[in-house]
């Protein structure tokens, strides 16, 4: 007979907050693809949104002079409001001036080549996934989902409760949240040690 597995037995599967480090020097220079790529994988570990949210950001989701951003949750279809990091606001803006076509589309980001318009759900994979497979990152997701769980064991080990780390990433339920609280905490609280070097 085969082992019983139960829900949430396993812990979440993502990369370590220094491999999230490299993954953001990956990107540094002034190519249009790194430009772009920097405000999207900041997106996915700071604010841990998902593909579809990173999709659907529109330029008026960008509150320049309140310093906010609008995010609106699949799960349920919601707005939240966050504060705009002032290192992730600073990589979008520098992608619109320097990256972005100059065409119609409202969405934030688009192809780099004609014809241009919003990434799909497998492109923006593999921004995150052909990087960390550059890197030779151990993680057995490599998606962008990966940079969602990365973002949430950080904020478990800076000490956040469940219900914060749940409101955070747009969870409807706590028991979404509740496999974090499975990590080692004694482990998680070195990624907090970690000098981002300003990435974030």
């Amino acid at each position: 007979m085969s082992p019983r597995l139960f829900t949430d037995a396993g812990l979440p599967k993502g990369p370590s907050w220094t491999d999230v480090q490299r993954l953001l020097t990956s990107t540094e220079g002034d190519q249009p693809k790194n430009i772009r790529d920097r405000a999207i994988i900041m997106l996915f570990a700071v604010y841990g949104m998902r593909v579809g949210e990173v999709r659907a950001l529109r330029l008026e989701d960008l509150d320049w002079e309140r310093e906010l951003i609008y995010m609106t949750r699949p799960k349920p279809r919601r707005q939240q409001v966050y504060p705009l990091s002032y290192t992730v606001g600073e990589s979008i803006l520098r992608y619109l001036q320097k990256a972005r076509p100059h065409v119609s589309h409202r969405e934030v980001f688009l192809t780099l080549k004609a014809p241009f318009r919003p990434p799909s759900s497998a492109s923006l994979y593999d921004v995150v996934g052909d990087r960390l497979e550059a890197l030779s990152v151990s993680s057995k997701h490599r998606g962008p989902h990966s940079l969602r769980h990365a973002c949430a064991t950080r904020l478990l080990a800076e000490g956040l409760s469940m219900k914060e780390i749940g409101d955070h990433l747009g969870h409807r339920k706590a028991d979404t949240t509740r496999v974090y609280a499975k990590v080692n905490l004694a482990g998680l609280r070195q990624v907090a040690d970690f000098n981002l070097g300003g990435l974030l």
